[in-house]
């Protein structure tokens, strides 16, 4: 059976494959570095593609859809100095950082993993 968008999420935040998707605020929330996603997530050139889409807005539309909520970047920063740090390189490179948050979708409860349903 294919993934849904929820269990696909979670799989990429749990490889060490990807560089532009990670947890953030301790598991509670999905950092997403833009314009990196677009280059290594849903580029022409990658080879094994996770998503059938190309399109950034259509990964929101799916975030949405499925009850994540954009976050403001005010709130607290990681505690765990490697998310720090992969926070702020990526702020100091001026990429545009996209948090979202589902209570659904925390790192500490993987079996509310089931409860993530589309609207």
């Amino acid at each position: 059976l294919p993934l849904c968008f929820p269990q696909k999420l979670w799989k990429m935040l749990e490889s060490d494959q990807f560089q532009s998707i990670w947890w953030s605020e301790g598991g509670k929330c999905v950092a997403i570095n833009k314009d990196l996603f677009e280059v290594e997530v849903l580029g022409r050139g990658v080879r094994q593609r996770v998503f059938n889409t190309r399109d950034i807005k259509s990964i929101i539309r799916q975030l949405n859809l499925y009850g994540f909520t954009k976050m403001q970047r005010d709130f607290q920063r990681s505690a765990s100095l490697p998310e720090f740090l992969a926070e702020e390189a990526a702020a100091s490179a001026h990429s545009q950082i996209l948090y979202y948050y589902n209570p659904s979708f925390n790192r500490a409860h993987p079996w509310l993993l089931g409860t993530c349903k589309r609207r």
